[in-house]
């Protein structure tokens, strides 16, 4: 079988597209207002509307807590459009029931905020911008999800 039909069922177009216009996206926020488009700095940012401890109380994340959760959800209305426009609608179903779902979103926004940052962050614009500090995030992040998805694929089966 021919290796791209493996390891992409549904064709790679897609995700090429995808690629670009996130890559766009992050481009012109930076050319336009010059922020970073990472979506860790959201989840604390996000936090300071509820938590009044010190940590989720700092300037970094009140000052920008506007702006960043307009970004996230302009980030879910685009899932949005393009589901309905692009993916014509088709449900893609799961075994995962929604709890696990959202406390397992919970511990990856936490563990990108103790990471100081995401594939996001990292991955688009810290490359982008050929910062040392985000190669080697992304090769660790990449690293243990490789690890983590073995393990759990021998653990699963």
């Amino acid at each position: 079988m021919n290796l791209s039909l493996s390891l992409f069922p549904l064709g790679w177009q897609h995700y090429l597209l995808g690629g670009l216009i996130i890559g766009s996206g992050a481009a012109l926020l930076f050319v336009l207002t010059g922020r970073i488009g990472g979506m860790s700095t959201v989840f604390s940012s996000s936090w300071s509307y509820l938590v009044q401890r010190p940590f989720f109380q700092q300037g970094r994340f009140v000052d920008s807590r506007g702006w960043r959760l307009a970004y996230a959800l302009g980030l879910i209305l685009g899932a949005l459009v393009w589901w309905l426009g692009f993916a014509g609608g088709v449900r893609e179903a799961t075994a995962v029931p929604a709890w696990q779902l959202l406390v397992g979103g919970f511990f990856v926004g936490y563990g990108a905020r103790l990471g100081n940052g995401c594939t996001s962050g990292h991955g688009i614009c810290g490359l982008g911008s050929l910062q040392w500090p985000s190669l080697l995030a992304v090769l660790t992040f990449m690293a243990t999800a490789f690890l983590t998805a073995n393990m759990a694929a021998r653990w699963l089966a």
